[in-house]
């Protein structure tokens, strides 16, 4: 069977001012599999954008080889490439007096005739590619008049309208909402999955990327490369060591990022349900160290839940006060520290 994508003993770098080669990274050894829907993530200016142009074949690699489709993508001709492979970049949308329309239908050019006229199998690719992204409303506006989000649908309507097996994505969730980069990670998702594609898309947001990748490639600073199950990944370090920061550490409990803080005290909390895991986003948000309801400390919080509602029951020394909602009990807890700073 043949592989959509693949990379053997890869480098990749640019040519910096002044003509000096930085490399970004080395011996990279990659496979993308057929139906298989890959996100590339990695801290800035680490290079995944260098990457994506590199395994696309729009930037010449420092070395190593790049097959698409077990085809060395430099014995590819211009016209075979895009058969072969769709590119998406945040900078490529067509200026001008465009419609929705057109743009998605420049996908078509590889394999119109010289004269770039449309036939029926060319206007019905663009009917199911406009569809498949929920962008078939959007066809007869001029693309300077489209929000983020529906120019992301357009241009990846593009790229299906082009039909290819391998489609590459350039950070295509950079300017949209979360709403939008939601909806946009879960199409890409299951047009991977019912149409067989293989699509790899570069990211900085990592929650949507462990919800909704087969796997994580993820890109250090020193150049390496690891690649795995989102979960494995996770569980592993592997995450933790790639983001690695003064600032921030990886939960790996609560698969997200925790900023790094100075804890004033430390609260016992005594709680269930959603109800504990926002106390506890709050309390660690001030810089209190949260300890089970087990635990020896001084300062005791418990949420009681009745008949729907929720309190907060604060124990601290020998002073008991109820509070009705966290906005009281942060209050509540920063007025205290206040007095005791000026006692």
């Amino acid at each position: 069977m043949r592989v959509p994508l693949e990379a053997i003993g890869l480098s990749v770098g640019y040519t910096a001012k002044g003509g000096q080669v930085r490399v970004v990274a080395s011996g990279l050894d990659l496979k993308l599999a057929a139906g298989e829907f890959v996100c590339l993530l990695g801290p800035n200016g680490v290079g995944k954008s260098t990457l994506i142009r590199s395994l696309s074949g729009m930037q010449k690699p420092l070395g190593g080889r790049i097959r698409i489709a077990d085809t060395e993508i430099g014995s590819m001709s211009p016209k075979e490439k895009a058969r072969s492979v769709s590119v998406v970049l945040t900078d490529s949308l067509p200026q001008g007096m465009f419609d929705a329309y057109s743009v998605v239908a420049l996908g078509r050019h590889p394999h119109t005739g010289w004269t770039g006229s449309l036939g029926q199998e060319d206007r019905a690719r663009i009917d199911w590619a406009l569809q498949a992204v929920g962008a078939t409303e959007l066809a007869p506006r001029q693309v300077s008049e489209l929000s983020d989000g529906e120019r992301q649908k357009v241009m990846i309507a593009r790229a299906l309208a082009q039909e290819t097996n391998l489609i590459l994505l350039d950070e295509p969730t950079a300017f949209l909402d979360l709403p939008r980069r939601v909806e946009l990670m879960r199409t890409l998702r299951d047009l991977a999955r019912v149409q067989g594609l293989s699509i790899l898309l570069s990211t900085h947001d990592l929650d949507l990327a462990l919800r909704s990748a087969d796997k994580l490639w993820l890109l250090g600073n020193d150049g390496s490369l690891t690649t795995g199950m989102p979960e494995a990944l996770a569980l592993g370090g592997s995450i933790a060591r790639t983001f690695a920061s003064r600032e921030v550490d990886w939960d790996s409990e609560q698969g997200a990022f925790r900023m790094h803080s100075h804890s004033c005290a430390s609260v016992a909390l005594d709680g269930r349900g959603a109800a504990e895991v926002w106390t506890r986003r709050a309390l660690a948000r001030i810089g209190y160290e949260v300890l089970s309801a087990e635990s020896a400390s001084k300062l005791r919080i418990r949420i009681l839940e009745m008949e729907g509602d929720v309190a907060w029951e604060i124990a601290a020394s020998e002073e008991t006060k109820r509070v009705a909602t966290l906005e009281e009990l942060v209050g509540f807890l920063l007025g205290r520290e206040h007095k005791e700073e000026n006692r």
